[in-house]
């Protein structure tokens, strides 16, 4: 996401140019190519865990630029841990930060230009110098936690232990059982609208931006959540969910990040 604020020449391929459909997402295949990343990843052994909320709660964390999205009458919240792998637009690694566990509590939010896309209540990760990056050069809310993920035949434990920056104090421990693969018949709207996202907002400073965001459709799976013990909502600011998640399981995906563009202001009063 390091590419100068500029046009979207060069970002989409000749697919729609919209970014999806404004206000939602009907498609787990992403409608525009980036043929030119700035940096691509890979997401592996991702879990999404979802909880109902009432949007007026979610509302108040999200910046006045941004709508929270409604869907079955609820603003929906995501705990997502996952391994991730970073390289340059090339493919090539740098070590230090190549590798790392990360968790994420993200919701779904409208722009001012009706895009749909990810806003990040907050951002774990185990790798400092890929912290302080994201944090400095993305204005991205980063924390540097220790954190593992671990298999055992289909069963994951994820945990993670906020570090830094201070106040930082908030755990997260997880443990699912992964089940068999869903068929494209058997994903809809909901599914695809709370995994398949196509854009990313951050805003530090006065400045809105965006980035897209495109990958191969998700495989996912059927996973069952045998334990959860999390603090990451709450310290974000949310009330403590209530009721059973939705949980889905993917080994993955390949990704491709565009550049930061500017992210205009306006929307709520």
């Amino acid at each position: 996401m390091d590419g100068a604020l500029g046009d979207d020449d060069g970002v989409y391929g000749p697919a729609d140019r919209s970014g999806g459909a404004p206000g939602g997402v009907v498609s787990g295949s992403c409608p525009f190519t980036i043929e030119r990343p700035t940096m691509t990843q890979r997401w592996a052994e991702l879990t999404f865990v979802h909880w109902a909320f009432d949007p007026a709660v979610v509302s108040r964390l999200v910046p006045a630029h941004l709508r929270v999205e409604v869907l079955d009458g609820a603003a929906w919240v995501g705990l997502v841990p996952f391994r991730m792998h970073v390289a340059t637009a090339g493919g090539r690694e740098f070590r230090p930060v190549t590798t790392f566990c990360e968790t994420n509590v993200r919701t779904y939010v409208v722009d001012a230009e009706g895009r749909p896309g990810v806003w990040f209540l907050s951002l774990d990760a185990s790798r400092l110098g890929a912290v302080v990056v994201a944090r400095a050069r993305f204005a991205l809310p980063y924390f540097w936690a220790s954190m593992s993920l671990t298999r055992s035949g289909d069963e994951i434990d994820y945990r993670c232990r906020r570090r830094a920056p201070r106040p930082a104090a908030a755990e997260s421990r997880l443990r699912v059982r992964v089940g068999a693969p869903l068929t494209a018949a058997e994903l809809g709207p909901r599914e695809h609208s709370l995994t398949a996202r196509w854009r990313m907002f951050s805003s530090a400073r006065g400045r809105h931006r965006r980035a897209e965001v495109w990958h191969q459709p998700w495989p996912l799976h059927r996973a069952d959540l045998l334990d959860v013990d999390d603090h990451l909502l709450t310290a974000a600011g949310l009330p403590q969910p209530t009721g059973a998640p939705l949980v889905h399981y993917s080994p993955g995906v390949n990704v491709r990040i565009g550049p930061q563009r500017p992210c205009s202001g306006g929307l709520r009063s």
